[in-house]
């Protein structure tokens, strides 16, 4: 009787039931990790900073290259069209207001003195 009430029923054995319980604890573990990544809040905030400082940085280094680029052909250009007696004196006139600072002062002075005059004479 016992036999025969064992091939009607499909009651698992100790060992399948081991087996079985060994995956649902592998199974149950894997879970308990993938809940635990994501409640961990302060992991998943210094990961995307990280991203974003990686994103950030590249970016940066991408516009620098760009700019750098085009100061460059921007400045050679320049030189291109600017007459040489031009630059000749725009030469002479800085190394003029390296050695004495009171220049540049004194025509900032001026200028600053004719806006007022200028100023005073619409009001009158």
């Amino acid at each position: 009787m016992t036999d025969h009430a064992k091939s009607h029923t499909s009651t698992p054995g100790p060992e399948e039931l081991r087996a079985q319980v060994e995956e649902t604890r592998r199974e149950l573990g894997e879970t308990v990790e993938a809940l635990a990544a994501r409640a961990d809040v302060k992991t998943q905030a210094r990961n995307k900073a990280t991203r974003l400082k990686k994103e950030a940085r590249a970016k940066a280094a991408a516009a620098k290259e760009q700019v750098s680029g085009s100061a460059h052909t921007v400045s050679e250009k320049v030189q291109e069209r600017t007459p040489e007696q031009a630059q000749a004196k725009a030469k002479h006139a800085a190394e003029t207001t390296r050695g004495n600072p009171a220049v540049p002062v004194a025509a900032g002075a001026a200028v600053l003195a004719l806006i007022l005059l200028a100023r005073r004479r619409r009001r009158h």
